[in-house]
Formats: C-alpha cells, structure tokens, sequence
C-alpha cells in the first residue's frame, strides 16, 4: 500500500511539472463565452483575439480555447509572430504544452527575407523547425525553391525539401528527387533525378547526386553524369556538344570549366572520343584530354580517322573547330572509303591538325615520323609509300590531299600494287591499333530526348 502511494506521489509530481513546463496560454478579445463540453472547459472568444504565451503572440479574429489542454483553435486573419517570425493562415492551432501551432489551410512563414508558402504548415516555436507541405514554396531576394514537402530550420539555416523539388535563381535551376540546403554556408546536396541547367551557357547536366558549394565556385555530380550543352552557330545552324562519365566537376571561378573523369565519352559534330580525363573550358574555348595512369590511351575519332595520344588539346573558335594538338606517342589512322583494310597511317611524337571552316587543311608531324600512304591511278590503286623523316606536312583541300611536304633526312620505300593487294594487314606502323569503341551517338541523343521530356 505505503508502495503504491510513492508511484502515485511521483506520477502526480510528474504530471504537475509536465504542466508547468509551458505557461498556460492568456487569451483576450471583445466578448468571452464559456462553455462546457464532454466535460472539458472551453472559452470562445470573439473580436480582436489576442493570445500570449512567453514570446509567442497571436491575433486573430476568433478563439476557441481548451482550458484543460492548454490550446486553441485560430479562425480568420490569423498571425502567429516570434521574434523575426510571423506566421499568417486564415485558420489554425495553437499547442501551448507543446508550444506548436500549425494550420491545414495555405499558410505564410517569413523571417526576415525569408519566405515559406504551402498548403499546410507546422511550426515549433521551441525548436524553431517548419514542417509544410503541398505546392511548398520557399524564395528569398536570391533563390526560388519548390517541392512538395520542406522541412525548415531556422536556427541554423538549413532546408530539406523532397518530392519534385526545383531550385532557381537568375543563372541556373537545378531538380532533384530531394535537396539539403544550408543558406549561411550556400552548400547544397542532391538526391536522385539530378539535372542542372545553365542558362548562362546553355548546358544540362543531370545525375545521381550533386554536391552544389558555391562559396567555392565548385560543383560536383556523381552517378554517371551527363552534360549536353546547344550552341548557335554564326551561320545560324545548331552544334551539340555531349559529355558522359563517371564523375564531374564544374568550377565557376574561372570561366565555367568541367572537369570529366573516368570512363569520358564525348561527341561533338564529327569528333568522338573516349578517355578518362577531359577538361572542358568554355571561357576558352578548349577541351583538353590527357592519358592517366594505368588508363587506356584517349582516342579521338574525326570522320574516318582515328587518333590517338598522351594529351590531346582541341582549339574551337566561335564553337568550331580550329586546331587539334596531339602531344607524345601520337598515331593518325585513315580508313579509305572503299577498299577494306588500306590504312593511311602516319605516328610521331606530335600531330597538329588545322581546320578551316570546320574542315581538316594541313597536317603537321613532328618528331620521328613514320607514315603508310596508299597510292591512287585515276581511282586505281597503286600501291603505297612508305616514309620517314623528322617532319612532315600534308596539306588538304576538299578532302583530299593536295601536297605533302617531307622534312629532315625523309627516306621513302614505295610498294607495288601487286605485293601490296592482299597483303594489306601487314603494312601497319608499329603503334597501329584499331579501336571500336565509339560513343553511341543514337544513344546519347536518346538520353537528351528523355532528360528534356521531364
């Protein structure tokens, strides 16, 4: 019995400071009615409602208090305002035990700058944490947010929206499946169905996960990222550049540069390449490939020609191509449009390729040159020519070369159609490797259309 008395003691000294953790709310307004209802005490209170509890104040047009639980049901104009926050709904809650007040209609949260619109809302007054939901809205003077679920922390600035969420603002909009967001430090995560968009430079990249710091200018998308960026050409036709690989990474501070890495596929008119390191920068107009360790040397395709080379720069101008440098171990390899397996083939420690107007207009070769060139009669093969010197030239006009220029003690072997015819296979260059492996330039304008139709 003496047992029963010290739980019951205790259960009521806990339920006493239960009590006495909130201040019971004070209600005020025109007129007050009492009522009693299964018994509980109610007050409805009618015109210029005013309510209190420590810090919090309320006004609305009509109250209706539960006494014994410390609440009250908010009907028209209401305004719900702690320090910097001011919460307004035509119709809400007010949980003085639980210092909660939340609303089912469309309600408006603003702190300072900040703004918070949904359907519904939840705000605590003691963590100072916003749950809202449906058609969320949230903007500042900077951002625009939208979601359907928003969850706000206000002491620390931190967002976390989920379900459909976009983020814009003057230069970019970015959506995710979910998105963290801290607006002190302007650190942004992503989650699922990531796509980014540059309005700036017109570029979509989309992905599993991105990791947004703006603060340092830097971007990070993971999950086989894949850029696509348009661009008007000044004779009015348009170029699509496509970039694929494992993970990216956009800086800003420098004139939007990408950095592609591991398993980089790229398409660009004529020009494919696979590689696993690709900077791309627009500012300057340069895409830069280099070989990395332990990784398969980067190869370029331009039309029936294969490239390849530790480090290969390509130089565009107003969006074209201008020149392309392949540095160290650099191989060029032609396929003849008819006669199968005659391979133009040409290595050295460094290739230049020039364009005009899109199209290839010299070849310079530099440094132990060798070269494999298929000789033609009137259309008729005749033979090959083999060569080496220390430098050569080709020079190129509508697709077919016009004059080739041989430098520094050349020495050249020619072979006879009939010892050639057949024999093809075994007039390689000692670094002559065909590649198959080219980007799927269908595939890739495949994943363009299903990324633009979301």
């Amino acid at each position: 019995m003496k047992k029963n008395i010290i739980i019951l003691f205790i259960f009521i000294t806990l339920q006493i400071f239960a009590q006495d953790k909130h201040k019971q709310i004070t209600i005020t307004g025109d007129s007050l009615k009492g009522k009693l209802i299964e018994g509980e005490n109610f007050r409805e209170v009618i015109g210029n409602v005013v309510i209190t509890q420590d810090d919090v104040i309320i006004t609305c047009l009509k109250a209706i208090q539960n006494i014994s639980k410390n609440s009250a049901v908010l009907i028209g104009n209401v305004v719900v305002k702690q320090d910097s926050v001011v919460i307004t709904t035509e119709k809400g809650n007010y949980y003085g035990n639980e210092k909660i007040t939340t609303s089912d209609t469309l309600v408006h949260l603003q702190n300072n700058s900040t703004n918070l619109i949904a359907n519904t809302g939840l705000y605590n007054f003691e963590t100072k944490i916003a749950e809202f939901n449906g058609d969320v809205l949230f903007y500042d003077s900077v951002t625009t947010l939208r979601s359907q679920k928003l969850i706000y922390e206000k002491e620390i600035e931190k967002i976390i929206a989920t379900k459909n969420v976009e983020v814009s603002d003057s230069v970019s909009k970015i959506n995710a499946d979910s998105l963290i967001h801290f607006r002190n430090t302007k650190l942004s995560e992503g989650y699922g169905n990531v796509k980014i968009y540059s309005k700036e430079n017109n570029v979509t990249i989309s992905g599993k996960r991105l990791l947004d710091d703006k603060q340092n200018n830097i971007s990070k998308i993971f999950g086989d990222p894949f850029l696509i960026q348009i661009e008007a050409l000044s004779d009015s036709t348009y170029d699509t550049l496509y970039i694929q690989s494992k993970y990216m990474e956009a800086k800003s501070d420098s004139g939007s540069k990408l950095i592609a890495i591991d398993s980089v596929k790229i398409i660009r008119g004529d020009f494919l390449s696979n590689n696993d390191f690709t900077i791309y920068d627009k500012a300057a107009e340069e895409i830069t490939i280099l070989k990395q360790n332990e990784k398969p040397v980067p190869i370029l395709w331009y039309e029936n020609t294969q490239i390849t080379g530790d480090s290969l720069y390509i130089h565009l101008d107003s969006s074209k191509i201008k020149n392309v440098e392949i540095i160290k171990n650099a191989i060029m390899i032609s396929q003849d449009s008819v006669y199968q397996f005659r391979y133009n083939q040409m290595s050295g420690d460094t290739i230049y390729l020039y364009f005009n107007d899109g199209d290839l207009s010299q070849t310079n070769v530099n440094g132990n040159v060798l070269s494999i060139y298929y000789l033609f009669d009137e259309k008729e093969p005749n033979g090959l020519l083999k060569s080496s010197g220390e430098k050569f030239k080709i020079f190129i006009a509508d697709n077919k070369v016009t004059d080739v220029k041989l430098y520094g003690s050349p020495v050249s072997e020619y072979h006879p159609e009939n010892l050639v015819k057949g024999n093809e296979k075994s007039f390689t260059l000692p670094t002559f490797i065909l590649y198959s492996n080219k980007p799927d330039k269908k595939k890739f304008e495949n994943m363009f259309f299903e990324i633009n139709k979301n």
